[in-house]
């Protein structure tokens, strides 16, 4: 989690010099980039890294992640609930039944990232999920790696781009879903629990 983007790794290469962890006022050490934003540090400690099972969410949470690409994570989390009460609610059936009239609305509310490229794949990613054939929850958690690995101790020590999280992205673009590039997708496992990448000695490690 960063300011440029919800991957750490995707820093530029100056910046894994940070300093990985952070203690807060309240006495527990967090990981870094949510120190110095309220927002940040709220997301941080209740909702980054804890599996979720949800599609609706996981649907939501893949739909945001393509609306961050090239944007800082913070702007996104700040303007969710619109976003939310602009794609009603990301319930996939009321997004696929949005038409051009309802992209041409969307591309005119300031409250939300007025991409038309964003906008069109969230509707066609609402369609994708109801064509699937099997539950989203299932073939997304299905690319979760089984492995153990070390947890991260330094910003260096977490990739942008996975085995996992490119076969992900090649198999839900199989399937007709955009935005879900290889790094996208590794910050959507960041984000959903599907790897734990809080620091070594983050009070959420392992949690």
């Amino acid at each position: 989690m960063t300011t440029e983007t919800e991957n750490p790794a995707a820093l530029p290469a100056e910046a894994v010099t940070r300093v990985a962890l952070v203690v807060g006022d309240d006495g527990r050490a967090r990981c870094s980039w949510s120190a110095n934003d309220a927002e940040y540090r709220r997301y941080h400690d209740e909702e980054w890294g804890t599996p979720q099972h949800d599609p609706r969410a996981l649907y939501e949470k893949l739909c945001l992640e393509g609306f961050q690409a090239g944007l800082s994570w913070i702007t996104i989390l700040r303007r969710r609930p619109a976003f939310r009460e602009a794609f009603d609610g990301f319930v996939p059936e009321r997004v696929a039944a949005m038409t051009e009239a309802d992209v041409q609305r969307l591309l005119g509310d300031e409250r939300i990232i007025r991409h038309r490229g964003k906008i069109e794949a969230t509707i066609s990613n609402a369609r994708a999920t109801l064509a699937l054939d099997v539950p989203l929850e299932e073939l997304m958690w299905g690319f979760a790696p089984t492995s153990p690995r070390a947890r991260p101790q330094a910003w260096g020590d977490i990739p942008a781009v996975t085995a996992e999280s490119t076969a992900m992205s090649k198999e839900l673009r199989r399937r007709g879903f955009r935005f879900v590039g290889p790094t996208t997708m590794y910050a959507l496992m960041q984000a959903t629990g599907m790897v734990d990448d809080h620091f070594d000695g983050c009070f959420r490690a392992g949690a």
